[in-house]
């Protein structure tokens, strides 16, 4: 399949244009779903500590950065013939290796580098605090960061999986635009029937507004995809789906959890 434009600007920037059509059909679903709510829409205006317009503005700065990092690893890391790989070249095991790979390596970086950013204090007060601005989070505030966050946690973290993975550019246009998908859903604020990811993934939006809530901050650190690291190292924070009085659904925590 011929794009038309190289592969390297494709695999830069339509995780990018995913991330904002994505995340603008969940602002959509937001106007007509208060019964799927994991927080009230009142909610969502009044607890959050940061405009959506300063959002909007950190977000493009990270996309910025994100971008730029993304165009100097495939220069570096690729020849004048990588245009010519396709996917079509490459077997389907090897593809679903490379895509297991890269999303094992995503989640042990992020894992280790968010829970540092929580324990360290100096880091969590100057740094990772930022994101926690969005007490109720919302799908265009996933990647609302401080720049320093961004690029240590998102952008070096992608670029160790699109490396160990061994995949080509073509692939990691299909690679990182999943991850995007994945980690606008996971901060939606939704609970929408049907939804596949919280039917394959236990990390899933109500899991991860668990850890933006104030008893949650020290539990559930794993994104965007599995759950294992919390599971093995005991940050693990069980909790049951509940009907919210006036709509809606709780991600509440089991007692003994919350009681810490």
């Amino acid at each position: 399949m011929d794009f038309g434009i190289s592969d390297e600007l494709l695999g830069t920037f339509v995780p990018i244009f995913v991330y904002w059509i994505y995340s603008g059909i969940y602002v959509v679903l937001g106007l007509f779903s208060e019964n799927y709510r994991l927080h009230s829409k009142k909610d969502e205006d009044e607890k959050n500590l940061v405009t959506k317009a300063m959002v909007v503005k950190g977000v493009l700065l990270q996309q910025v950065v994100q971008a730029v990092v993304a165009l100097l690893l495939f220069a570096v890391t690729t020849g004048d013939d990588s245009g010519n790989t396709t996917v079509e070249k490459a077997s389907l095991l090897v593809l679903v290796r490379q895509f297991v790979t890269a999303m094992l390596i995503m989640d042990t970086w992020q894992y280790f580098m968010h829970r540092y950013m929580h324990h360290n204090k100096f880091l969590y007060k100057h740094i990772h605090s930022q994101h926690h601005r969005l007490v109720v989070p919302y799908a265009y505030g996933a990647l609302y960061n401080h720049p320093v966050e961004g690029l240590l946690l998102d952008t070096v973290g992608g670029a160790l999986s699109f490396l160990v993975s061994g995949m080509t550019p073509r692939v990691s246009i299909f690679f990182f635009s999943f991850a995007t998908i994945k980690t606008v859903d996971d901060h939606c604020g939704l609970w929408l029937p049907g939804n596949l990811f919280h039917i394959f993934f236990t990390n899933n939006s109500a899991y991860h507004d668990v850890h933006h809530q104030l008893y949650g901050t020290k539990y559930n650190f794993s994104q965007p995809f599995f759950v294992m690291w919390d599971r093995i190292l005991g940050t693990y924070m069980p909790y049951s789906l509940e009907k919210r009085t006036g709509g809606g659904f709780e991600a509440r925590p089991s007692k003994e959890y919350k009681d810490d």
